[in-house]
């Protein structure tokens, strides 16, 4: 696998929820409210002519609520102005230098073979870069 120099890096932390999670959620609302609005029609009929008070109340509550319901379970997904910004600038590398040699470090022989470690990491990092 190549890697380009100009990808664009996203994170992922700041994607949306994704579409089938958000209509479930959505769902699940309008499910919940729908039985909380049969349990309150159910309550009134039942406390009518026993707590008449309660019974108008929960009445009102069972008319009111599909509305309610149906404008939350409509209302689409989240706005993408609250959520952080997905985009991340390619980070800029920079190129690597040869560390500085100590003052007192003595040169090696003329025209001898580097080390066979050294050689071996040599080789490492040239096929590091190519990738």
């Amino acid at each position: 696998m190549r890697k380009h120099s100009s990808a664009e890096v996203f994170r992922i932390t700041g994607a949306r929820q994704g579409l089938t999670d958000d209509v479930r959620g959505r769902q699940r609302r309008y499910v919940i409210s729908m039985l909380v609005r049969t349990v309150s029609v159910i309550l009134a009929a039942t406390l009518w002519n026993v707590e008449r008070h309660v019974a108008v109340v929960a009445l009102a509550l069972g008319l009111l609520l599909p509305y309610i319901a149906v404008v939350i379970a409509n209302g689409g997904r989240e706005n993408a102005s609250s959520l952080p910004s997905v985009h991340l600038p390619t980070p800029v590398r920079p190129a690597l230098e040869a560390p500085p040699e100590p003052a007192g470090a003595q040169p090696g022989p003329t025209g001898a073979e580097p080390a066979p470690e050294a050689a071996d990491q040599a080789r490492g990092q040239e096929q590091h870069d190519r990738r």
